[in-house]
């Protein structure tokens, strides 16, 4: 079953062209990555994907709902509200800083989105959010302030706060490019798990062998545009694209 689907999608920034004619799918249980150079659009696509930047043209759809369509003119056109805000229901997104409410406790964080947006029961949502921080190891922080965790720590209950929204597809951008090595290597453990359990996921990462590990397919964009995608092996192994070759190559000089 498709949870996604994303068809000449197209972004500009003034003269500037970030997205041109991006077309990609995901599948349920499946985890895609994507990685690129800085300023190749990664960013902008997963802010399109998740309706937070306005799409110039093309369409994006979940399961059985579309969020954007062209219209006759051949611009982007949105669903009416209700519909789009059925569609944020379906996904999560994971930002590189967290964005947690610092004068919010973890606790407070991860159940205030299901109480008051999901309007869901308060026994079941709290029963939820101790089994995620649980799962995370972070049962004794329930009471903490973002200000008192670690980077790591901060993370993982940003991916609480996304999974108890109970989304059909987890977006992460770039989730451990603000911590240190050791943060980062408890962060892509927590992700590995989630792709174990099969939560579909859309990862924007520069972490190589991650995505070499955890992945189902890679796409590798640059200049706006999706040059390469496949199984990880091949895309990262053994690349057919001569900028693909040319990325890879200074990353692991880097």
């Amino acid at each position: 079953m498709k949870i996604l689907e994303i068809e000449n999608l197209s972004k500009s920034f003034g003269d500037l062209n970030v997205l041109a004619d991006i077309s990609l799918e995901v599948e349920e249980g499946e985890v895609l990555a994507i990685i690129g150079p800085s300023g190749s659009g990664k960013s902008t696509l997963l802010r399109c994907a998740t309706l937070l930047e306005t799409a110039d043209c093309g369409s994006i759809r979940y399961l059985d709902s579309t969020a954007v369509t062209n219209g006759a003119d051949g611009k982007a056109m949105y669903s009416a509200p209700n519909v789009l805000k059925q569609i944020r229901g379906y996904f999560g997104l994971v930002f590189q800083n967290f964005n947690l409410f610092p004068h919010f406790s973890v606790m407070k964080n991860i159940t205030d989105a299901p109480l008051n947006v999901q309007k869901r029961d308060k026994s079941e949502v709290m029963a939820q959010a101790e089994q995620l921080l649980e799962k995370m190891g972070l049962t004794d922080k329930r009471d903490a302030y973002p200000y008192q965790l670690s980077g790591g720590q901060q993370q993982r209950v940003s991916i609480v706060r996304a999974l108890a929204m109970n989304p059909k597809i987890l977006f992460f951008d770039e989730p451990t490019s603000a911590l240190d090595p050791e943060l980062t290597g408890e962060v892509l453990k927590v992700i590995k798990s989630l792709a174990e359990e099969k939560m579909t996921m859309v990862i924007v990462t520069h972490e190589m062998q991650f995505a070499r590990d955890v992945a189902d397919r890679v796409i590798f964009m640059d200049g706006g545009v999706v040059i390469e995608q496949g199984v990880p092996d091949l895309v990262l192994g053994n690349p057919r694209e001569e900028r693909t070759k040319q990325f890879l190559e200074r990353y692991s000089q880097s």
